[in-house]
């Protein structure tokens, strides 16, 4: 007993020192004493007495020299965060400008920009950038910037940015309004995590405000728990009611099965619709969302994809209602697993829309307390009956200013007597340096199933402890239980019934200035997943592998992989192939390349091959990109899938082509055409997008959409050519009350 309560002694001491050691000195903002002229040239004596912020060359050279000189100074007046720079060069014609869209991030273009943990929060932060065309980049930055794509850029608020150039450098003058920030004041003082970062394409030069280790990885430079802690005095943001209301026409042609399955027919519908969403500030760390009516006509085709697994594929959110603080609603269980998956709402298990019929978010932050809540309903439609569904999220800063307590419910409930409800509870612990401790604990509960609270049968849970660095010895060990009678109703399990070790080590090298390397790793991974019940194992995968990335932008990995699959129920990948019941070892590999990203054109390239299951697999993507003008993208992803098992006679070969063209007249104005063919459903699948922005919250949309089917003899009765048909105009205005 003794030995137990020294030993959390100890524990809690070494927390303690750690938080202590994660303090650091605060900036002042000063305050603008005169009036800019807002014309993206930051030249007013006003911006010449605030002091420039000290830039350090993050790569390829941590620390070294700066090829070119960056002036970036920031201030404040009561209504807008200003941000200034003069972004020079030694020779005009290396400025790169390869895009004028809006939320482009591409490596071929000089950016600039500032990263925001306005909560103070070291987890979250939002980003503003902007290039020598002046497209504006917005992003949501969560998690630490320590997950696989910690960035959402479908994120947008309201803000504005202007750009010039000449034969010294480009310049850029942002102007962020308060009432777009969410921040707390204490006495007021509101305190705020500051990055400031420029790239230089050409250079392939990062500089950065302030000095980032590169040991965090690709994503340093987007880490709010390393930002500068800047304070502002006696801001006082406005709070607008943003209400912005949408009209839209369109006619459909869709043709689907009778209720019989013997034959199509064909359905056409005249569309006239009439919505809106309100975005309310409470205060300036309190937002409250409203919808009726939602609509989503604007979001694209999901990219067409093979599963050559027997688990869920998973499908990213693109719709904008859900974008705001997302952060706030994760209770990720590692991969795609989540407690709150928002395509669970207004969209069923096919992806065909179901109409939202209103709905509201309220989002924030008090004190110490993250909260969100959630609550919307939807229409009845064939497959499904009118549901609600709501969430529940609350998040509490303990110990140091890294750490996490929290909690989650959610529930969905049908008109027909149908309910899901899910609770959990998480943490997320800095215990020193760069290592982790995470823990989570979830239940659900569902008609039709019992109860059972002190059973692990609706239980999830996830342990982990990770070192969070690319530079020496980094680890991520985990254990997760997912139970046979485990649900969330509103979230997202990719299998079921199962438990699982995973285990990733690594050791890193940054070589410094005289190699061509900015960083490589060698890393052993093992991964092992077995019955939750009979203890028998479902799958294993283990080998080593090798990462790099060099100066020039090269990036690559190369993985070997011994599998284990205990395969209790048959499975297909197509009518031709399938993989029979039985337990299988196999060897196999996979690779990925990435051409220097700052060329005009360049690829992402991927390889799979080996063994597998009885048989053996060749997998190769190639995703290349050319960069015709700042007004001109073609970029395209072909791929192809070849499965033999020849001792059976079965084989299944797939190829998936797309092809994208964006045409951008203007930051405002923007066309793109998006083009799939998979084979395996002979589906053709194709997209055109309008889009007219004059300014933030006014959108008009041209959205055209068909899939058609080139094989239509694949099934019984006969597939129809023309599977749908929409095309749809969309006008939204938002008004500012």
């Amino acid at each position: 007993m003794k030995k137990k309560v020294l030993f959390y002694l100890l524990l809690s001491f070494l927390i303690f020192l750690a938080g202590k050691a994660f303090s650091q000195e605060k900036l002042k903002i000063q305050r603008l004493t005169n009036a800019i002229q807002f014309d993206g040239i930051p030249d007013e004596a006003a911006w010449q007495i605030i002091d420039t912020l000290s830039m350090t060359m993050h790569t390829p050279v941590f620390q070294g020299e700066a090829k070119q000189r960056s002036i970036i100074r920031i201030t404040y007046d009561d209504q807008f965060l200003w941000i200034g720079a003069k972004l020079l060069v030694n020779d005009p014609s290396h400025i790169k400008a390869s895009s004028k869209k809006r939320d482009e991030l591409s490596a071929n273009s000089d950016f600039f920009g500032v990263i925001l943990d306005t909560y103070n929060d070291n987890e979250n932060a939002m980003s503003f950038f902007t290039t020598p065309t002046g497209l504006r980049l917005d992003a949501l930055v969560s998690d630490d910037a320590s997950s696989r794509m910690p960035l959402n850029p479908d994120w947008n608020t309201f803000w504005d940015v202007k750009t010039s150039r000449d034969q010294n450098g480009w310049y850029c003058e942002m102007r962020i309004p308060f009432s777009s920030l969410r921040f707390q004041t204490v006495n007021g003082i509101s305190e705020m995590g500051l990055i400031s970062w420029r790239w230089s394409a050409h250079d392939t030069e990062n500089v950065t405000f302030p000095s980032i280790d590169p040991k965090y990885g690709m994503w340093a430079t987007w880490k709010p728990s390393v930002a500068k802690k800047v304070l502002f005095e006696n801001i006082k943001p406005s709070k607008p009611v943003y209400f912005s209301p949408y009209v839209l026409g369109g006619f459909s042609n869709d043709n689907s099965l009778n209720t019989e399955e013997t034959a199509y027919i064909t359905e056409e519908k005249f569309t006239k619709e009439i919505g809106g969403d309100l975005k309310y500030s409470i205060s300036s760390n309190l937002t409250l969302d409203l919808t009726v009516n939602t609509d989503f006509a604007q979001v694209e085709a999901d990219d067409q994809q093979v599963n050559l697994t027997r688990f869920s594929l998973f499908f990213p959110e693109k719709r904008m209602f859900f974008q705001e603080r997302a952060s706030i609603f994760n209770f990720n269980f590692g991969g795609p697993n989540n407690l709150f998956y928002s395509r669970r709402i207004g969209l069923d298990e096919d992806g065909n829309p179901v109409r939202i019929l209103a709905g509201t978010r309220l989002y924030g932050r008090v004190g110490k307390w993250e909260m969100g809540l959630l609550n919307m309903q939807t229409a009845k439609n064939d497959a499904v009956p009118s549901e609600n569904f709501g969430v529940l999220r609350m998040r509490r800063q303990v110990i140091n200013q890294n750490s996490y307590l929290g909690g989650m419910l959610t529930t969905r409930i049908g008109t027909d007597g149908n309910y899901n409800t899910a609770y959990g509870f998480d943490g997320i612990i800095r215990m020193f340096g760069d290592d982790y401790l995470e823990f989570k604990w979830a239940q659900s509960f569902e008609n039709n199933v019992e109860s059972q609270i002190v059973s692990l049968s609706p239980a999830r849970i996830r342990l982990g402890w990770e070192r969070r660095s690319q530079k020496g010895l980094g680890y991520d060990f985990s254990f997760s239980h997912s139970g046979e009678d485990f649900n969330p109703g509103v979230g997202f399990e990719s299998r079921v019934n199962y438990r699982s070790i995973r285990a990733q080590i690594q050791w890193g090298w940054l070589p410094g200035e005289k190699s061509k390397f900015i960083s490589y790793n060698a890393n052993m991974h093992l991964y092992h997943y077995f019955d939750a019940i009979t203890g028998l194992t479902e799958s294993s995968s283990f080998g080593p592998g090798w990462q790099f990335q060099t100066k020039h932008f090269l990036m690559g990995t190369i993985q070997l992989k011994r599998m284990v699959e205990n395969i209790e129920e048959e499975f297909s990948f197509s009518d031709d192939a399938d993989v029979p019941i039985g337990n299988y070892e196999f060897y196999g590999f996979e690779g990925m390349l990435v051409t220097p990203m700052t060329k005009k054109v360049y690829a992402e390239m991927m390889l799979e091959g080996g063994q597998f299951f009885d048989g053996n697999r060749f997998s190769y993507t190639v995703t290349p990109f050319l960069n015709l003008s700042s007004s001109f993208l073609v970029s395209g992803t072909y791929q192809f899938d070849a499965v033999n098992f020849s001792e059976r006679n079965q084989d299944f070969i797939n190829h998936i082509a797309r092809i994208k063209f964006e045409y951008m007249h203007s930051t405002k104005l923007s066309a793109s055409s998006y083009v799939q063919y998979n084979t395996l459903n002979a589906g053709f699948v194709g997209n055109f997008r309008l889009r007219y922005n004059p300014r933030e919250g006014n959108d008009f949309y041209i959205v055209f959409n068909e899939i058609r089917n080139l094989n239509p003899d694949l099934e019984i009765p006969l597939l129809p050519k023309l599977a749908n048909r929409t095309l749809l105009l969309k006008y939204t205005h938002t008004f500012s009350l």
